[in-house]
């Protein structure tokens, strides 16, 4: 990308950015991103729309010409609604003041590496992990340490927590655990948590629980455990979430970041000085959201069971794929057995032959080589289409090899 910059400026612009990679996941969907005969399964969002009732209250605050500087942290009403939304689904009492509101997860988990680390500090992190984090904590000068997640033939997947200790050095500062967790659809068990808690009390370091997806839960009741049920207002706990996903709202760029007592004026610097906040009008449609939307997020898991069952099911019937069911989120990551080629080609070749929009397992570290993510957030019949396109694609694959020993025996 940096080899089209002239010469001159390369040379003094940042190295740190010029090192970092592509986005593979983009680099897929530029491809054909204004071909309407794609099923678009790339990126994680759903495919509905932003509810009409959340659409209105922006509107209306627009109307009433809310569209001045407001608070920097967000808006008092904000985030006591957030409170109020945490002591509903986890019975977790958070105070209003520990709440920053932020232009999506993406800035809130900026603004959470920004808050703890310094030049040469190290992350745990499971791995296959969602790149931007990664590579967030790189751009504000932190080292990533990966810690490769279990994958079982049977389709399990696991966090060996021995292993992630085992990993901690005198550099490390944090540990960064998305769970559920994109793309495996791995989730925590609550007694991992606990164990990790007391793990990082002990030690001193900090827990950064990125819990976008606590909501996508499949196999039992929801929402999934959240740290903040397990951990005090003293502890070392920065969770980063978004709107993006439970109500649809990946355009209107808006999260939070929950942190201990004591640290709302570290973060109210932060908010300041990275983006002033985030427009009112849309902190007017969040507070709706979070009071009038939990029969949407209902409603869009149920739907999201639906298109994972069907995927779930028609991809495991092929001898050459090996699917990991997701316990949370709405993302299926699987294994293609006998790949001759990068799984970032074999994306590519399933949106020229199969018009089907995947991400490649190597979009979220080596560990994900050989293996693909599908989003499932889509309507039934959609998914239904998408795997009629999927599977004589894969099956060919498992055939390739047969297919070339016999030329060659002829």
């Amino acid at each position: 990308m940096f080899d089209v910059i002239p010469a001159n400026l390369r040379q003094s612009c940042s190295s740190r950015v010029q090192e970092m990679p592509d986005n593979q996941i983009v680099a897929v969907a530029d491809l054909a991103r204004h071909d309407a005969s794609v099923v678009r399964l790339w990126i994680g969002e759903g495919d509905l729309p932003t509810p009409v009732y959340i659409k209105q209250a922006a509107m209306d605050a627009l109307a009433d010409d809310d569209t001045r500087y407001s608070y920097s942290q967000g808006l008092p009403e904000l985030r006591q609604a957030l409170s109020d939304y945490h002591r509903r689904h986890w019975q977790a009492d958070i105070s209003s003041d520990r709440f920053c509101v932020t232009i999506g997860g993406m800035n809130a988990v900026t603004m959470a590496m920004q808050a703890i680390l310094d030049e040469g500090d190290e992350v745990l992190m499971p791995t296959p992990a969602w790149p931007n984090a990664k590579q967030m904590i790189e751009i504000v000068g932190g080292v990533n340490v990966s810690v490769p997640f279990d994958f079982f033939p049977g389709g399990d997947i696991s966090l060996d927590l021995d292993k992630l200790f085992a990993k901690v050095t005198d550099r490390t500062r944090a540990i960064f655990i998305n769970s559920p967790s994109n793309p495996t659809g791995w989730r925590m068990p609550l007694e991992d948590m606990q164990r990790l808690k007391e793990f990082c009390r002990d030690k001193g370091l900090w827990i950064v629980a990125d819990e976008v997806y606590n909501h996508f839960v499949y196999d039992d009741e929801g929402p999934a455990a959240s740290f903040l049920q397990i951990c005090g207002p003293n502890d070392k706990l920065l969770v980063t979430n978004t709107f993006s996903k439970n109500w649809c709202m990946t355009g209107w760029r808006a999260g939070w970041v929950v942190f201990p007592k004591g640290m709302d004026q570290l973060f109210a610097r932060l908010c300041q000085y990275n983006t002033t906040g985030v427009a009112s009008f849309i902190q007017r449609a969040c507070i709706v959201a979070l009071e009038d939307g939990d029969e949407f997020i209902r409603q869009q898991v149920e739907r999201c069971r639906a298109s994972r069952d069907i995927l779930v099911e028609g991809l495991s019937a092929l001898d050459n794929v090996t699917v990991f069911s997701p316990q949370g989120t709405f993302y299926l990551f699987f294994k293609v057995h006998g790949l001759d080629e990068s799984s970032l080609e074999t994306a590519k070749r399933i949106l020229r032959e199969a018009k089907v929009g995947v991400a490649p397992g190597s979009a979220f570290g080596p560990e994900g080589e050989d293996y693909l993510r599908i989003c499932f957030a889509i309507a039934p019949e959609l998914a239904k289409e998408a795997l009629d396109r999927l599977t004589p694609f894969l099956a060919r694959l498992a055939a390739a090899p047969q297919d070339t020993a016999a030329n060659l025996e002829g």
